[in-house]
């Protein structure tokens, strides 16, 4: 299995997009690239040329691949819409129809209208489905590790806010069952043939790819949305793409990780650039506690640690104890920049052409 980072927030623009290579087998994940954030130390005019680097390395590492994955629908993990991007690919998308929130659906509804028009010269609205019954149990049940942890004087402020978030989820349950639904669907004429990934195992040409039922993007119902998580194996070698989960926070998360036993991990960081914003001290701790577990305990050789990490300067300090435990284990733990022989851009002075990068 041969792997390379195409683009990541280490290198100046947000993305967490990978090629994997075995054989005539080419799989891109997350073909998403977005500018940073207004606080991100550098001026405008580097951000806007490394998003546009960015997109171009997406672009061309699509010219080659087989099979596209979207493990979201956030603009640092999709493009909606290029045609060079997935024409005549197997796309393999998270399920657009449930456990999605809205911003994310208006953005699949539009995707998927641009792309059912254009690979099939299809209206979506005329092949959409009809709404489906479906049981959405509490997704709390299957969070044993999360539920069981001791968070001291914050339980009670946790358990109010899980209340809150179960009543928000049982809401979102009645949007996916009254929705018409997006469907799968082979373009015979373009070649390009659309799956739902969530809770999937594909087996293409000695390739196996596994996808995991829908994760919550970052806490417990984080209203975000949900992402699904991504296992490869081919070759010999196994690889773990975790897609947003923010560090892992939830310690279930982290467990499924070191359960598969993956010989490479793309593992995002939790969103330190919020941290007492959108990030709480206490979230903080959970993600570097499951982090260092990973390392310790999921065999790993090498560790891409860098979605999310690298938009502060002060990353490797907030999640120090993750690398130190790396250092002493002995584990590869790096940025993707660093694992391509840069500097993180975070770090760097403003006076070096980006192409450089």
């Amino acid at each position: 299995m041969r792997f390379t980072p195409v683009w990541f927030d280490s290198l100046g623009a947000k993305s967490s997009s990978i090629l994997i290579e075995q054989k005539d087998i080419r799989i891109l994940i997350d073909p998403g690239v977005a500018i940073m954030h207004p606080s991100f130390p550098a001026p405008e005019e580097l951000k806007v040329e490394w998003t546009r680097i960015g997109r171009k390395r997406i672009l061309d590492a699509a010219k080659e691949s087989n099979i596209i994955i979207i493990t979201h629908y956030h603009y640092d993990h999709f493009t909606d819409f290029n045609r060079k991007i997935y024409e005549g690919k197997i796309v393999l998308a998270k399920n657009p129809n449930e456990y999605i929130n809205d911003s994310q659906r208006k953005r699949a509804l539009r995707f998927y209208s641009r792309f059912f028009d254009e690979f099939g010269g299809l209206d979506l609205t005329t092949v959409m489905e009809n709404p489906r019954e479906k049981e959405y149990p509490n997704p709390l049940t299957e969070l044993k590790l999360s539920s069981s942890r001791n968070y001291g004087d914050y339980e009670g402020r946790r358990r109010e806010l899980l209340d809150k978030g179960l009543k928000w989820f049982q809401r979102r349950a009645e949007k996916w069952v009254s929705w018409r639904r997006i469907p799968e669907y082979e373009f015979k004429e373009s070649c390009t043939r659309l799956l739902f990934a969530d809770n999937r195992v594909i087996e293409h040409k000695g390739v196996r790819i596994k996808f995991t039922k829908p994760l919550f993007h970052g806490i417990e119902f984080s209203r975000v949305g949900w992402v699904v998580g991504v296992v490869i194996e081919t070759g010999g070698c196994k690889l773990l793409y975790s897609s947003d989960l923010n560090g892992p926070i939830i310690e279930d998360y982290a467990e499924w990780i070191i359960q598969e036993k993956p010989d490479i991990i793309v593992l995002d960081g939790p969103m330190t650039y919020m941290l007492g914003y959108t990030l709480n001290l206490i979230n903080l701790s959970r993600a570097v506690e499951n982090a260092v577990r990973i390392v310790e305990e999921s065999s790993a050789d090498l560790i891409i640690y860098d979605h999310h990490l690298p938009r502060e300067k002060k990353f490797r300090e907030h999640t120090m104890e993750v690398w130190k435990t790396a250092e002493r284990k002995g584990v590869r733990l790096v940025t993707a920049a660093e694992y391509l022989g840069k500097e993180p851009v975070v770090l760097t002075e403003w006076n070096e052409n980006p192409q450089r990068r």
